[in-house]
């Protein structure tokens, strides 16, 4: 293009509305899935919600579901998969760094450590309270959550002292609210305060109960066949990624029966879903 050229675009407005509409276009892609609920913190990374836990959707057993994936960088980019794992599959990220954990040497247990699968659960959920979008206030979302909201929900269900009484935090009727209280530590999202409230229905309206459950959404869909890449695909990434194809080393082979499960720690601190949403589209150009 000519300084000409530049220079009639911009009389015309013609650059301007182009610009607008790449901005648009992107703006549009990382808009994300509008079905999820998420909690917002204020400068201080100080966050409160009220939401409550809904049963499981008509058709399914379960009110969760939970999700491995694999998020990391390499020298070829990053590697942002869902991991067939979720669905017990033979995963090649899992496969490779059980093989680095096996082989006794620290510097590849580090690297194992951080290409670690990170477990995450969904439910559906009924926002009682959001100071910070008073909008989704009555509305159905799903929620995603990690192992320390899902480890207070098993503690509701299953108390660890006899004067408790257990707790089905999904029970329309026999839930609880759950007050999601979020504070920064050490640049982390914290959720230790939060806590179930005392047991009461949801909404004294059965009517309006079974109206609020017709609309919550499926899970298993959320964890179906289209949203796993398979094994070949995610072998071809990984190795692109981890440069593996050029440098292959030369390990030991371990039986399957005898290969140690992947160690599970969390990586990725729970708040920090847009940032992986951005290098996912990254991992995808």
């Amino acid at each position: 293009m000519s300084f000409a050229s530049l220079k009639k675009q911009s009389s015309l407005g013609s650059l301007t509305a182009k610009l607008v509409k790449e901005v648009e276009k992107t703006n549009s892609a990382n808009k994300g899935d509008e079905r999820l609920w998420k909690p917002e913190v204020d400068k201080a990374g100080n966050g409160y919600a009220v939401i409550r836990f809904l049963p499981a959707p008509d058709g399914e057993d379960l009110p969760w579901v939970k999700l491995y994936s694999h998020a990391f960088q390499g020298p070829g980019g990053w590697y942002i998969e869902n991991s067939l794992t979720t669905v017990n599959g033979k995963d090649p990220c899992s496969e490779f760094n059980t093989q680095l954990w096996n082989s006794g040497v620290e510097s590849d247990k580090q690297i194992a450590r951080n290409q670690k699968r990170k477990l995450s659960y969904f439910a559906n959920i009924y926002v009682v309270k959001d100071p910070a979008n008073p909008s989704n206030e009555g509305q159905v979302f799903l929620y995603k959550f990690g192992k320390k909201i899902f480890d207070k929900i098993m503690g509701a269900m299953q108390p660890e002292f006899e004067d408790e009484t257990p707790l089905n935090p999904f029970d329309f009727w026999a839930g609880a609210d759950f007050k999601v209280k979020i504070k920064k530590v050490a640049g982390f999202w914290n959720y230790d305060s939060s806590e179930f409230a005392a047991p009461k229905p949801l909404l004294k309206d059965d009517d309006a109960l079974e109206a609020l459950w017709k609309k919550e959404y499926s899970l298993q869909e959320l964890i179906s066949a289209d949203k796993f890449k398979t094994y070949d695909e995610l072998k071809k990434r990984l190795d692109s990624v981890l440069k593996l194809a050029q440098a292959a080393p030369a390990r030991q082979v371990v039986e399957e029966e005898d290969i140690e499960r992947e160690p599970v720690v969390a990586s990725v601190p729970e708040g920090n879903d847009d940032a992986l949403s951005y290098f996912q589209q990254l991992a995808e150009e």
